[in-house]
């Protein structure tokens, strides 16, 4: 039995504790990652720069690590142009320090360190293989001006091309560029979401959603695959939309989306189908501060002046 969608009542979540979305009701941790542990890819979103989320990740990776023989951890902030460092790292042969310098973390990320540090000290401590799910920037900037055809295959990185965008993610993409999307494509020119002013923007995010799904197909198709768990924002995995939605179209339907929320209270019309399930966090501390080119794309934002995709990925 699902909510009532027209119910006005919030549902209470409390802190520390699992809730279904769909029917806003308390799951057992117990049994939520039992079941999980018997999935292909449990997806784990995130906001960037908030230190508790990824706290919270990394406790959910280490409980499916005791539920799931084999499990890999696939991170989206690494291009697969790095996986050679990832797998050095996780073999030991690199001190932090050497490390972050090798993956040219200001380059590829530049959010704190210290936000990913204990995830990556997990692996490299459990020898859990770490995936780099990520493509080149320069290919998403390709994409979306010029459309997926435009792109020779040689120079496609790996991929294939992303399912087309369902109307509800053309919806949802719109209805979110109010916030950081906006520096991409000021939402002033945008009047709707089927106009095909947005296309450019929609076609940069589905070449990072296909990244993902491409780089966890690829992780999947050996003889004993391991359980994956993505590391990715959670823009790219709300409603079944993003990463869900194209790993799905590569044949992958065993896959769930777990996120964090810091509200005690949620509107049960606006959680319907967010994710499997949600999680309510401890009181977040101040969040890390954004990194200097994402600053960029805000005041760009602020000034009106262009912005090219490979600036940043938004959400």
């Amino acid at each position: 039995m699902t909510a009532d969608p027209a119910a006005l009542s919030m549902i209470a979540q409390a802190r520390g504790t699992w809730l279904d979305p769909s029917t806003g009701r308390a799951i057992k941790q117990r049994e939520l990652l039992r079941t999980l542990a018997g999935y292909q890819v449990v997806l784990l979103g995130e906001t960037h720069t908030v230190y508790e989320i990824h706290r919270w990740q990394l406790h959910v990776a280490t409980m499916l690590h005791a539920l799931h023989p084999k499990i890999a951890v696939g991170f989206e902030m690494f291009p697969r142009a790095k996986q050679d460092v990832l797998d050095e790292w996780v073999a030991g042969r690199h001190s932090t320090d050497t490390f972050l310098h090798a993956v040219d973390w200001p380059a590829v990320w530049g959010y704190d360190a210290n936000l990913y540090l204990p995830l990556f000290h997990f692996c490299r401590q459990q020898r859990v293989k770490m995936l780099a799910l990520n493509c080149r920037r320069p290919l998403v900037t390709r994409v979306g001006k010029e459309g997926w055809a435009a792109v020779p295959e040689r120079e496609r990185d790996g991929l294939t091309p992303a399912a087309e965008a369902t109307p509800a993610y053309r919806q949802h993409l719109f209805e979110i560029m109010g916030g950081t999307a906006a520096a991409m494509q000021p939402k002033s020119q945008v009047k709707s979401a089927g106009d095909p002013a947005l296309d450019r923007f929609i076609r940069a995010q589905q070449t990072w959603d296909r990244a993902f799904a491409c780089n966890i197909a690829r992780a999947l198709e050996q003889p004993d695959p391991p359980l994956v768990i993505g590391i990715i924002g959670s823009g790219h995995l709300r409603y079944g939309h993003g990463t869900p939605y194209q790993l799905s179209d590569l044949g992958i339907e065993r896959v769930s989306v777990l996120l964090p929320t810091s509200d005690a209270e949620h509107d049960p019309r606006r959680i319907a189908g967010l994710a499997d399930a949600i999680f309510r966090l401890d009181e977040v501390e101040p969040q890390a501060p954004m990194p200097p080119r994402m600053q960029a794309a805000m005041t760009a934002r602020r000034t009106d002046a262009p912005l090219q995709e490979e600036r940043s990925n938004p959400v």
